[in-house]
């Protein structure tokens, strides 16, 4: 699976919103809610067993991520990977909440 063939197909409604993508053994997915101080809380990622390794959550965080910063968003990640990438990103370290 490479960049240019995961599809990430994206819905909100009423400040919930979830990030999905169909791979290998079912959905991968991320969770968020919008708060009322312009704050996606990025809540949960998941990658079914047969897909994981393969970049996948991060492939949907880099998108949350660049969908926040487009909307002008600040991003309070409260899932323990999302966390570790926005540890391991300086360049996101403006759009932490």
């Amino acid at each position: 699976m490479t960049d240019d063939t995961l599809e990430i197909l994206h819905y909100e409604k009423d400040g919930v919103g979830r990030y999905k993508a169909s791979v290998p053994g079912g959905e991968a997915e991320l969770t968020y809610t919008l708060n009322d101080d312009d704050v996606m809380v990025i809540d949960h990622t998941f990658t079914p067993p047969e897909a994981r390794g393969k970049s996948i959550a991060r492939k949907l965080t880099e998108r949350a991520v660049a969908d926040a910063k487009e909307h002008q968003l600040r991003v309070d990640p409260q899932c323990p990977y999302v966390a570790k990438l926005f540890d391991r990103k300086p360049e996101w370290a403006s759009l932490r909440a």
